[in-house]
């Protein structure tokens, strides 16, 4: 009995076991999890700039920094007309470190220009440049040549910029302008050469010292000469300090001292004399957001003679709007040295004296932009001159160089308008107007040389990265001259249109072309110089 049970109970375990053992499927343990919260990445914040054109502007803003504008250029300007000058360059150059631009032209001209540029600029930067350009006119002796050369070079310490310059320009021209019907002269006869070497060196500050004083000193001296005629030595020392007061107030003083010594041999005496401008500008500045005021009093010393010359200008913004009111009532002195008087027309005779202008000006205009691309000003100003330089014909021999005739005193109500509109480095178009009437003469009939009315229009367009295109075009009224029996006309009005094109072919090469005058408009600027015609130039650019 004993045994039936014992093997009774070990049939029922191995029965029970794998039955208890197996896992029952037909339930599944869930876990319900419940949460608001949802995992959600978030979008990364992205600074916008807002794109303004600045315009330029030499008064001192104290505030704090702002972030400058992404879309301002620096296009080139609209230069004056020279009459035997041809002005062709292209916007392509700028930006590139070395290169060899070469090319020619229908007016027998040969152009070349190169550039070369060294150091890191970090601690040092030196740019070499020089140019070469040649031309023959279809007038006898309408030839014009120039060879320049500059060395610039900088030096950068952790808190100063040392800084020089080293200079050489080789210019010939011809006079001209006399009646060759009746004349025959060689061009040895007619030649105006301009030498002139120059140096420059200065040091300025990179950061504000512990005085809290910015500084900038240079010197420069010029060594001109006018072909075994003239020569005209300048020195030039200007020293401008400037000391901050806090986040509102600065002084400023400006130390000038302007050296010339002129001498010149003809076949009746040797003149010989110098020409001396000294100059203490002192400024005490205001400034804050709204307000900008430079107040002062110029003394100054006119070849010994004391001048006390007004220094006043500001400029008010206008709250919320992106407009600024200009004013002041300024003062300088203007040498008048051979050099200097040269550059605006080339076809003067050596003079026996000069006399410096004097010149005051009291004026009144807006600034301001509209959209993140367009920036206009306007100027009014009442310009007070004695001494100022008017050009006339030499009638008493034959009529083919200036003299300089002195007006005591003149009045002028001058009228300047500029505006730009420019999309990164894309697109830039430029144009300025000036109107100037002169008045109130005392010792000529009127303001021989000068020009009543003025309009430069300049168009730059980056059309692909291979590709640019260019424009110039400028309008201007005649100038009134003076004929012999003191008999007055005006020089008719002139228009020039230029355009110019580079395409670049690869890392290395482009092509460019120029066409000046294009309207073949043979302009006078002065009296009996009429200009050259259509020309065109084209070439290469190797950059390397």
């Amino acid at each position: 009995m004993n045994v039936k049970y014992f093997q009774f109970g070990i049939l029922f375990f191995l029965f029970y076991y794998p039955v208890y053992s197996q896992k029952d499927t037909s339930k599944k343990q869930v876990i319900d999890i419940i949460s608001s919260f949802k995992p959600v990445i978030r979008n990364t914040s992205k600074v916008n700039f807002s794109a303004t054109y600045l315009s330029s502007d030499s008064s001192k803003y104290l505030a704090p920094y702002n972030i400058p504008s992404l879309n301002l250029f620096f296009v080139y300007k609209p230069i004056s007309l020279q009459p035997l000058a041809l002005n062709m360059d292209s916007v392509l150059d700028l930006g590139i470190r070395n290169f060899l631009k070469i090319g020619y032209g229908n007016l027998s001209n040969p152009f070349a220009k190169a550039n070369f540029n060294f150091g890191n600029g970090i601690n040092s930067l030196i740019n070499l440049s020089a140019n070469y350009f040649s031309s023959k006119g279809s007038i006898k002796n309408q030839d014009y040549s120039q060879f320049k050369a500059n060395l610039n070079g900088s030096y950068f310490s952790a808190s100063n910029e040392i800084f020089g310059k080293l200079g050489l320009n080789l210019q010939d021209n011809y006079f001209y302008g006399y009646d060759h019907s009746v004349l025959n002269y060689s061009k040895q006869d007619v030649l105006q050469r301009f030498d002139e070497i120059q140096g420059l060196v200065g040091v300025k500050n990179k950061v504000v010292n512990d005085l809290g004083i910015n500084y900038s000193p240079f010197l420069q001296v010029t060594l001109f000469n006018n072909y075994l005629k003239l020569k005209e030595n300048s020195f030039k020392f200007v020293v401008p300090v400037e000391k901050s007061l806090g986040e509102t107030y600065s002084v400023k003083l400006s130390v000038k001292t302007d050296i010339n010594s002129y001498s010149s041999k003809n076949s009746i005496e040797d003149i010989h004399f110098n020409n001396t401008i000294f100059q203490l500008t002192p400024e005490f500045i205001y400034n804050n957001k709204l307000l900008t005021v430079h107040g002062g009093l110029s003394p100054s010393w006119d070849n010994g003679q004391f001048l006390l010359l007004p220094n006043f200008y500001g400029q008010v913004k206008i709250n919320d709007l992106p407009l600024k009111l200009q004013f002041g009532y300024t003062g300088q002195l203007i040498s008048n040295s051979y050099r200097n008087l040269s550059l605006n027309n080339p076809y003067l005779i050596p003079f026996t004296r000069q006399q410096n202008t004097k010149e005051k000006d009291l004026f009144f205009g807006i600034k301001s932009f509209s959209g993140s691309h367009i920036s206009y000003s306007v100027k009014f100003s009442y310009l007070h001159y004695n001494n100022l330089p008017l050009y006339i014909n030499d009638t008493i021999n034959d009529n083919k160089s200036f003299l300089i005739s002195s007006e005591s005193e003149i009045n002028n109500l001058q009228f300047k308008a500029d505006i730009s509109y420019v999309i990164s480095d894309q697109f830039a178009l430029t144009s300025s107007m000036t109107y100037n009437g002169f008045s109130d003469l005392k010792d000529n009939q009127k303001p021989w040389g000068t020009i009543p009315f003025e309009f430069i229009n300049s168009f730059r367009w980056q059309a692909t990265n291979k590709f640019i295109f260019k424009s110039d075009f400028k309008f201007f009224t005649g100038a009134p001259f003076l004929l012999k029996y003191n008999i007055d006309k005006s020089i008719s009005n002139g228009a020039d249109l230029s355009m110019g094109a580079e395409y670049s072919i690869n890392k290395k090469f482009s092509a460019w072309i120029d066409i000046n005058n294009i309207f073949n408009n043979k302009y006078e600027r002065w009296h009996n110089y009429q200009v050259y015609g259509i020309n065109i130039l084209g070439g290469f650019i190797v950059k390397f």
